[in-house]
C-alpha cells in the first residue's frame, strides 16, 4: 500500500526511522506530514528514482536495501530469494575496483556476483565459499588500502563497443515498445517499433520485439519485458515509452538510461545512448528538450545489455500527441534514432554534428550494406 501526507500507523513509524538512520529526518514523526514527505523526496532523488513524495512499493523496497551496510549481514547467493542492498551494491564496487568481474553495480547478490567473489577469495587464500563474511571483509578491507580502485567495468563496455566496430550488421537490438491504457498510444509507440524495426533489419541487424501489436496494458508484464532483453544478449535495448502529469503544462521528450549517484555508478554506454537520442531527437523536432536522466527504475537496472527509455512527450499534453500522431513526424524520430544508433558506434574522427547526418550518410561511416 502507498503511504503519503496524512497517513499514520505502523507502517509510517517504520518509514520514519528508516528515514532517521539514513539522516533525512532530524526527528521522530507519528505521522506522515510535510517533514517526512520531503524527505520522501529526498530519497527519490538520491536513489534515481520518480521524485513524486509518495512512498509507494518501489520506494519502499529501495529503502529497505538503503539499510543495509557492507558488515552488517552475511552475503552470499540464493537463488531463489536473492539478497538485495547497499551492502550488496559496496561489495560489488570493491570488487569491480580491484579487478574482478562482477557485472554491473545494481545492488543483487547474483550467480556472478558469488564467481567474482570466490575469485576474489582465491586471490587472497582465504576459504573458498563464495560468501561475504566477517574473514572474507576483513580480507577485502586490508587489500582495498593498498589497491588503487578504477572503472574497468566502464572500460571494458566501451572497449566491447568499439570493437565491434560501426556497422550495424550483425548487432542485436531490442525494441520495447511499451503498452499503455490508451489504445491510440500503444498503436503510435508500436509503429515507430515497428519503422525501426524495418530499418534495422534492412542493415543486417537482428532485431526484438518485447510486445506484439495487440498486447494489453497489463501484457506483457515488466519481468517478461527484461527476460527477453536478457535472453536475447542484446547489444542495445531501446524502450519507448510516453509519460504524463495530472495537467497540460508539461511536455517534451526525455531520455534515461541507468545510473546511482548513491552508488557512484552508470552505464557509460546507456548515458553516451541517451545523450546522443537527446540531441538528435530535440534538433530534428520541436519537441521541448527535457533532457537526459540517470535513473535506478527496474526495467533500466535488470536488464543487462546498456538499455534507454525514451518518453516521447506526453499523453496529458495536446501538442505532444499531435505530433504523435503525424506520420512524418513518426518517421522523423525513426531518422533520429537510426542515426544516434549509428553514432553510438562510430568513433570520434568520424562522428558529426548533432542534427546534421542523414541515414544514407551512414553508409560512408562504415554500414556494409
Amino acid at each position: 500500500m502507498d503511504l503519503s501526507r496524512g497517513d499514520s500507523g505502523d507502517a509510517v513509524a517504520l518509514l520514519c526511522n528508516t528515514l532517521t538512520r539514513l539522516g533525512l529526518l532530524s526527528s521522530s514523526h507519528s505521522e506522515f506530514d510535510g517533514d517526512v514527505e520531503a524527505a520522501v523526496k529526498a530519497f527519490q532523488q538520491e536513489r534515481g528514482l520518480s521524485v513524486t513524495g509518495i512512498a509507494n512499493a518501489l520506494t519502499l523496497r529501495v529503502l529497505e536495501e538503503a539499510r543495509w551496510k557492507l558488515g552488517d549481514r552475511t552475503l552470499l547467493y540464493t537463488p531463489s530469494k536473492m539478497l538485495r542492498g547497499d551492502d550488496v551494491a559496496a561489495l560489488q564496487t570493491r570488487l569491480i575496483e580491484m579487478g574482478f568481474n562482477c557485472g554491473r553495480v545494481d545492488g543483487i547478490f547474483g550467480a556472478l556476483t558469488e564467481n567474482a567473489l570466490k575469485d576474489f577469495q582465491k586471490s587472497v587464500g582465504v576459504k573458498v565459499d563464495g560468501s561475504c563474511g566477517p574473514s572474507t571483509l576483513l580480507s577485502m578491507m586490508r587489500l582495498m588500502k593498498i589497491v588503487s580502485g578504477g572503472a574497468p567495468l566502464q572500460l571494458r563496455d566501451e572497449a566491447a563497443r568499439a570493437v565491434k566496430g560501426p556497422a550495424l550488421a550483425n548487432k542485436v537490438i531490442v525494441l520495447d515498445p511499451r503498452s499503455k491504457e490508451s489504445a491510440q498510444t500503444s498503436t503510435l509507440l508500436f509503429d515507430i517499433a515497428l519503422r525501426l524495426e524495418s530499418r534495422l533489419i534492412a542493415l543486417g541487424v537482428a532485431v526484438f520485439m518485447t510486445r506484439s501489436a495487440d498486447a494489453t496494458p497489463s501484457s506483457p508484464t515488466l519481468e517478461d519485458r527484461i527476460q527477453v532483453a536478457n535472453k536475447s544478449a542484446a547489444d542495445l535495448v531501446i524502450s519507448f515509452d510516453c509519460d504524463s502529469y495530472p495537467n497540460e503544462n508539461a511536455e517534451g521528450v526525455a531520455t534515461y538510461y541507468y545510473g546511482s549517484d548513491a552508488h557512484g555508478i552508470h552505464s557509460v554506454v546507456g548515458e553516451r545512448f541517451a545523450n546522443l537520442v537527446q540531441r538528435e531527437i530535440s534538433a530534428r523536432t520541436d519537441l521541448f528538450d527535457c533532457r537526459s536522466h540517470a535513473k535506478t527504475w527496474d526495467l533500466l537496472r535488470l536488464t543487462k545489455a546498456p538499455i534507454v527509455k525514451i518518453d516521447l512527450g506526453y499523453e496529458s499534453h495536446p501538442g505532444d500527441m499531435r505530433r504523435l500522431a503525424d506520420s512524418t513526424f513518426r518517421e522523423t524520430i525513426v531518422e533520429s534514432l537510426m542515426v544516434a544508433i549509428q553514432r553510438l558506434y562510430l568513433s570520434a574522427e568520424n562522428d558529426a554534428k548533432t542534427g546534421t547526418l542523414k541515414i544514407s550518410d551512414l553508409r560512408r561511416a562504415g554500414i556494409r550494406r
